[in-house]
């Protein structure tokens, strides 16, 4: 394994921490600010916000520098948004410092993955990204715990200031193990930009929304839920977001395993038997212990979507994967933003707070229907390249021998 991807993934660690380890800690935020917890739920929707636009703006910002030196800027961007949230002074001035840090979230990822791809050999591709992305994994395991520990016990702006400690980590760790890679010669923004002309790399992108969206659904609601329908104790809320934490790990790596020989058929088998356990998730939320095997599934069956869908991403977009990568990365945000908006409206609408697993699983199955179109698609072509006449060179004059 080369050092520079456990450099990445340290990175990965650190944007994971801070991405959900408000959830845990807007209680206390809300009350230091004396602002209301929906108003404090504006730095989560500000976050997501941030990474879907800053994915694009920030890889095109960098497509005149090394692929190093832009990771670099990236995780020094991280650092200072949240240093800035450690010390905000006000509510406006912490909305702002996650934002920031937000920026650097789709391009760091984006760029990570293409940079991963890269050190490792052709067939070892998605395995890199995903050893990258068990970084975010475990912080879901470790990292928004721990720091939701601390900041219940010593206060949130210590979270945020250790935070920014492993960002400098990431950054130290980036500069020191990742080779210099320049930017391809001759490739160019509009060349990165010409890659969302591809059908295939916009289903890629579709995909991404809809199949991670159909496990937000569900894992958003996932505190009133299972206190509320499976009789759970708030205190336990904690341990299940573990359990989910621990199936993201088991299946990025599952999906980083696969993905290389079986794509295709990995992106079958998983957003189907998402859609399954997501409908499924309506009657077992009931019960605990069927409730947190679903937890695990979920979180398993979810994560083991994320390398094949990036590797199909940076396949289709061929000689400019870069910009298209980090777009991706935007892409599952905005499927987390969209899922948690739709199961609110069917909450609302008095379906029940298990109404968002249909919702889930509504959004998996799209997500398999347009993994089969695409593949459908990606035969046709074949076909037709195939069928394509091959010009002839055209044939020399048969010059007489001269005696």
């Amino acid at each position: 394994m080369p050092l520079a991807l456990l450099a990445l993934a340290v990175g990965a660690f650190g944007i994971g921490t801070t991405e959900f380890v408000i959830m845990g800690l807007l209680p206390e935020v809300a009350a230091d600010f004396g602002v209301s917890i929906p108003t404090s739920g504006l730095l989560v929707t500000g976050y997501a916000l941030g990474v879907v636009a800053g994915a694009p703006l920030m890889t095109a910002l960098g497509t005149k520098i090394s692929r190093k030196r832009m990771l670099m800027l990236l995780m020094g961007l991280f650092v200072v948004g949240n240093l800035l949230s450690a010390l905000a002074p006000s509510f406006g001035a912490m909305l702002a410092g996650r934002i920031v840090a937000s920026l650097a979230h789709g391009a760091f990822f984006g760029i990570g993955s293409v940079v991963a791809a890269e050190l490792v050999a052709p067939h070892k591709k998605a395995g890199a990204i995903a050893l990258m992305f068990t970084g975010l994994t475990v912080a879901n395991v470790v990292g928004v715990p721990g720091g939701t520990f601390i900041g219940q016990s010593i206060g949130w702006r210590t979270t945020f200031a250790v935070v920014a400690a492993l960002g400098v980590v990431g950054l130290a760790g980036v500069a020191k193990l990742v080779p210099d890679m320049p930017r391809p010669e001759g490739v160019r923004l509009r060349d990165e930009v010409a890659a969302f002309r591809n059908a295939q790399v916009l289903l890629a992108m579709a995909m991404t929304v809809l199949g991670f969206g159909g496990v937000f659904a569900a894992i958003t609601y996932i505190a009133p839920m299972m206190t509320e329908a499976a009789g759970f104790a708030d205190s336990s809320v904690t341990w299940l977001l573990v359990l989910f934490g621990l199936g993201m790990v088991g299946g990025n790596l599952l999906g980083g395993r696969y993905a290389d020989r079986h794509l295709m058929p990995l992106l079958y088998v998983t957003l189907g038997a998402l859609g399954v356990v997501l409908a499924l998730f309506t009657v077992t939320a009931h019960h605990k212990f069927l409730a947190a095997v679903s937890i695990v599934l979920i979180g398993a069956l979810g994560f083991a979507t994320v390398p094949p869908l990036q590797k199909r991403v940076l396949d289709q977009a061929k000689g400019a994967p870069t910009l298209a990568s980090a777009v991706n990365i935007g892409a599952f945000n905005l499927g987390n933003a969209l899922a948690a908006w739709l199961g609110g409206l069917v909450i609302s609408a008095g379906f029940g707070l298990t109404a968002p697993n249909w919702v889930g699983a509504l959004l998996a199955v799209s997500a398999l229907a347009l993994a089969v179109l695409s593949a459908a698609l990606e035969r046709r072509e074949g076909r037709r390249t195939q069928a394509a006449p091959v010009p002839r060179a055209p044939e020399r004059a048969v010059q007489p021998a001269v005696h």
